[in-house]
């Protein structure tokens, strides 16, 4: 015999089947990645690039550091290519509000280089407040030598 609360599911279904799926749906699967994300204690844009990598199911470690310096240096990121955080996705790094569709294919494609980066702060990128207003142009690095990865 069904209990009572079952009776109301039955007969409120469009009510609740709505529900389950946003509870079930409210976390992001696991796509067994782990970044790191290297960044200053006082940095709020990187919290929200955080929240964007684990929102497409990323295991995030993060790394608040007083020493953002060392970090390029320790990468070869050229000064006019940085950002206020790097990322470190397997054997890359990603350097500032990377949109996903680029750290895709630099874990799709496997090119030979260092990583990739979108250098400054854009408006609308992934963490960034406010509307995208440009093309962004995102470069791979190798050895600290930039080129053009693919722009968005």
């Amino acid at each position: 015999e069904h209990h009572p609360w079952w009776e109301v599911v039955k007969m409120n279904k469009w009510i609740f089947l709505p529900l389950i799926f946003l509870v079930a749906c409210s976390q992001a699967p696991s796509n067994g990645t782990t970044a790191t994300v290297f960044k200053s204690p006082q940095c709020g844009c990187c919290v929200g690039f955080i929240g964007y990598l684990e929102s497409d199911g990323y295991t995030v470690a993060r790394r608040d550091t007083n020493a953002m310096d060392e970090i390029h240096r320790q990468h070869n990121i050229p000064s006019n290519i940085e950002s206020c955080h790097t990322t470190i996705i397997g054997d890359y790094f990603v350097e500032g509000h990377v949109p996903m569709e680029a750290i895709d294919k630099l874990l799709t494609e496997k090119p030979d280089i260092d990583g990739i980066a979108l250098p400054r702060m854009p408006s609308g990128s992934p963490g960034m407040p406010g509307p995208k207003r440009e093309t962004w142009t995102i470069y791979a690095l190798k050895d600290g030598k930039t080129s053009t990865f693919m722009t968005i």
